[in-house]
């Protein structure tokens, strides 16, 4: 089908899709730092990901092996990484300088689409990322502690986001967003179980200043048992979302969407935390909306690339 209207529903679907997923996304991590105390990072990726194998496999509908083997792997260890290095700069950088760096993400999305894919991006598409942005900052204010050489390793994690994202709309195109997700879980798995056992054969110096990388595995109970089926089910849906997101055209129009994750971070620290918004977090909040919305009126759609006709994958 080589029509034109199937396009602007694509790209439509893609951005309720990735609103769900980071909405998911949020409420995923608000978890995980709930149960940093009690777990390791690789013992809830392990269990997370077992529960939710079985699921994702259902899912599939015998449709799990990849068209590109290469290339999935690629990507999911793309995303391992990413996740790796967003946890791993916890100890050694501010939160609020993390989420900055962090959320450079859609502006390598921006240039790498315009880079490998060829996209052409609208002068009024780089505004709208650059008043994305501008409210992120605005939202995480930066403390005097600031950037240094240190906040190269979120910047290294929203490079492979974008990486990611990248690649998952040019070589995964075709498969399935579930058997991107099987394989994601797949290497999380096979990641966390590897370094589990590596840190029980040579325990690590840093165990005690941070137990949450470096520590033992801790014993289950009811508690951690029920956040871990929690985040099972929020893995599923932003494992299949994420990938679905981003097999629509346009990866740097979803990419200003990616955004309200900030929103909704903001209001799973209000429910879990009961953190309550600053008028500068608020002004941010609204310069993101207002990136988002410009994309949407921005006129004219910019020409496509030939791989924004390809079809779209279904589950």
């Amino acid at each position: 089908m080589t029509s034109i209207t199937p396009a602007p529903r694509s790209v439509t679907s893609g951005i309720i899709t990735i609103l769900l997923t980071v909405f998911a996304m949020a409420l995923t991590d608000a978890f995980v730092k709930f149960a940093s105390a009690d777990m390791t990072l690789w013992q809830i990726y392990v269990c997370r990901s077992v529960l939710a194998l079985p699921v994702l496999m259902f899912l599939g509908k015998g449709r799990l092996k990849p068209q590109a083997v290469g290339w999935v792997t690629a990507r999911s260890l793309a995303l391992v990484a990413m996740y790796l290095a967003i946890y791993a700069a916890i100890p050694l950088l501010d939160l609020s300088v993390i989420a900055a760096s962090l959320y450079t993400g859609p502006l390598f999305i921006v240039i790498l689409s315009a880079v490998f894919l060829r996209e052409t991006v609208a002068v009024v598409q780089w505004i709208a990322v650059a008043l994305g942005f501008v409210g992120v900052l605005f939202v995480v204010q930066p403390s005097g502690a600031g950037f240094n050489a240190l906040s190269l390793i979120p910047i290294i994690a929203a490079f492979l986001y974008a990486v990611t994202a990248v690649l998952t709309r040019a070589k995964c195109a075709h498969e399935a967003p579930a058997t991107l997700a099987v394989s994601l879980n797949v290497a999380l798995v096979v990641f966390g179980g590897v370094a589990s056992l590596w840190l029980v054969a040579s325990p690590s110096e840093h165990a005690v200043s941070y137990p949450f990388l470096f520590g033992q595995w801790s014993n289950l109970n009811l508690r951690t048992i029920g956040i871990l089926i929690v985040m099972a089910v929020l893995i599923v849906g932003v494992s299949i979302g994420l990938a679905r997101a981003y097999q629509s055209p346009r990866p740097q129009v979803i990419a200003t969407f990616d955004y309200a994750y900030l929103i909704f971070a903001a209001f799973w620290g209000f429910v879990f935390f009961r953190e309550v918004p600053e008028l500068w977090t608020i002004a941010g909040m609204a310069l993101i909306i207002a990136a988002g919305v410009l994309v949407l009126i921005s006129g004219s759609a910019p020409k496509q690339s030939k791989l924004d006709k390809l079809p779209e994958s279904g589950i």
